[in-house]
């Protein structure tokens, strides 16, 4: 199984944040550096266009990472490709997998953040009917160098070639998916790779929608083997449980509580938390054996996971306290996934 960490490029550190923007790329930077030293898989950033994140430019600070890295996955997660040209989109992530030797990745999906919509002149009432037609036009430049093509939302292109090409043959392409049967259906029937993001709740109740991405791809001939199903959770490691729920619980209790405001949730409560940190609930946090059980447990009741990444810097955690995780997550955590 494959590990790694997604970052939305936080630009805040709780209330009374000091920290500039230049700073915060910078330390973002050298976390990306540890992980690749670490041993981690993969790398992902988000994409938001708002005050506190510096992730809009997904593609960019992917490609300073794969400048100071050596073997690491860089991927996006998500690129919200409703909102954005496919073309430029393949040209990015194609450039950067020749930056990197051939470690770019891509993660698309419609965004459950939506404020890319009318910053790029799209009405959200064809949220899925947008994304339908550019992933058809990405899958096409993906796997063709000339391409004729038609749609609603973009003008046609007409047998164009798109420059420059990926070094893989074959650039990944990951279909990242919330709660919708319809987009689990799709990922299969396209025999993507699936990247799940479970954010609250219990993990296993996700099962059906993965039985439904996996029959979806048996029925459109693809082998078991090409279905691959990735896990994208908050979490957090640290020597202790104790030491990772201190450290991690109130800044976490902060941002989901602020975000309830803004999307209809109830507060964040102790006893909420405790029940999402338990055996069977989506936050991954705690020491190392702690860590590597509950992952692989998550595993097994999603039917076998090729890959699990964490989102850790959105709960006011400090730039050495996300340091000390990777670090653990390399030395620790993998090794225990390894031997389960």
């Amino acid at each position: 199984m494959e590990i790694g960490i997604d970052s939305f490029a936080s630009a805040m550190y709780g209330d009374h944040n000091t920290l500039s923007s230049v700073d915060a790329m910078e330390q973002l930077l050298q976390r990306i550096e540890l992980a690749d030293q670490a041993g981690l898989n993969v790398f992902g950033i988000g994409e938001h266009h708002k005050k506190e994140f510096l992730d809009s430019a997904t593609a960019v600070i992917l490609s300073a990472a794969a400048a100071r890295t050596k073997r690491i996955r860089l991927s996006s997660a998500v690129s919200v490709l409703s909102a954005a040209d496919p073309v430029r989109v393949y040209q990015n992530f194609a450039t950067l997998d020749l930056i990197s030797k051939g470690r770019a990745e891509i993660v698309v999906g419609r965004g459950s953040s939506i404020e890319a919509y009318p910053l790029f002149g799209f009405n959200l009432n064809d949220y899925d009917e947008l994304f339908k037609e550019k992933l058809d036009l990405l899958l096409q430049i993906r796997d063709n160098e000339f391409v004729t093509w038609s749609g609603k939302f973009r003008p046609s292109i007409n047998n164009l070639p798109v420059y420059p090409r990926a070094l893989q043959e074959k650039l990944p392409i990951w279909l990242g998916v919330g709660g919708t049967p319809e987009s689990f259906i799709r990922a299969g029937s396209l025999g993507l790779p699936l990247m799940v993001a479970v954010i609250g709740g219990q993990t296993h109740r996700f099962r059906p929608l993965v039985d439904l991405y996996r029959e979806a791809g048996k029925a459109a001939g693809y082998l078991p083997e090409e279905l691959q199903v990735g896990l994208h959770s908050p979490g957090f490691a640290a020597s202790t449980t104790a030491k990772a729920i201190e450290e991690y619980y109130p800044g976490y209790a902060e941002l989901w509580t602020k975000l309830g405001l803004e999307r209809g949730w109830p507060p964040v409560t102790r006893a909420k938390f405790d029940g999402l940190i338990d055996d069977q609930g989506v936050l991954i946090v705690g020491d190392p054996e702690r860590i590597a059980d509950k992952i692989l447990r998550h595993s097994e009741s999603l039917g076998g996971i090729s890959r699990f990444t964490f989102q850790m810097d959105n709960a006011g955690l400090t730039h050495t306290q996300l340091m000390n995780a990777i670090e653990l997550i390399g030395a620790k955590v993998i090794p225990l996934i390894s031997k389960g």
